[in-house]
């Protein structure tokens, strides 16, 4: 396959889905990794797409960009998103009580939790499972279950969260802008999340760097609502007062 046909499939791919991995484009275009990442080089250095650890998302400002799956979230940017989640796991001490959002980055928290007797609750699917498998007490909310994220989200799950109260709360964005906030594409998600944030002590947002500037349709959470957990790194959210760098 010519270059330039590679080159039109996996742009076409993108609008499709707003986000795809190496391992995809490897499988779809029948080329090896190291074809496909000089592909990805080339195409992020024309302005065509934005390339990111484990593969590449379309270019966009737009505030109705399509959700990405549960699957494709958890190879991208793996590396760092295991950093922040490990840093955020830090940050539970004994005897909280914790609310874990739904999300790929959230999850991996579950795997660095030392304290004990924590009570976590969580809209997370596969995260209450884990917790249980982790041996943690763990309530998970009541609602409306939404596949591609895995989560439980809609009014019944806001209600749920209005018995609780929070030590602290970990919580995953589809984007952040220091104007917009945290944002995220489904209302029914946003109500769940900022409830939530509302009835936490602390909370904490775990953005690794495909989030920065990037706005999606519905704030969930203004800027100074919550701690951003973030990589070291040279972006403008370093120099807010309510920002955490993991190295």
């Amino acid at each position: 396959m010519l270059t330039e046909e590679r080159h039109e499939i996996i742009l076409e791919k993108l609008k499709e889905q707003s986000t795809i991995t190496v391992t995809e484009l490897v499988t779809l275009l029948d080329a090896s990794e190291s074809t496909i990442r000089r592909d990805l080089n080339t195409l992020h250095k024309s302005g065509l797409l934005k390339k990111i650890h484990g593969g590449a998302t379309i270019i966009s400002n737009t505030k109705f960009k399509e959700e990405t799956t549960v699957n494709i979230k958890k190879e991208l940017n793996f590396n760092t998103k295991q950093k922040l989640a490990k840093y955020a796991a830090s940050l539970i001490n004994d005897e909280d009580i914790v609310y874990i959002d739904a999300g790929t980055t959230t999850e991996l928290i579950i795997d660095y939790i030392d304290a004990k007797n924590v009570v976590f609750v969580t809209n997370g699917i596969v995260h209450a499972k884990k917790l249980i498998q982790n041996g943690f007490k763990t309530l998970i909310l009541g609602g409306e279950v939404k596949l591609t994220t895995e989560a439980i989200i809609g009014i019944e799950a806001v209600n749920s969260l209005k018995k609780y109260n929070f030590t602290k709360g970990f919580f995953g964005t589809n984007g952040v802008t220091a104007e917009s906030g945290y944002t995220t594409p489904d209302i029914n998600e946003a109500l769940v999340k900022t409830e939530a944030i509302n009835r936490c002590n602390k909370s904490y947002v775990l953005c690794d760097e495909s989030k920065f500037n990037e706005n999606s349709f519905i704030t969930f959470a203004n800027i100074d609502d919550a701690i951003m957990i973030i990589p070291k790194c040279t972006n403008n959210f370093k120099n807010f007062t309510n920002v955490m760098e993991v190295e």
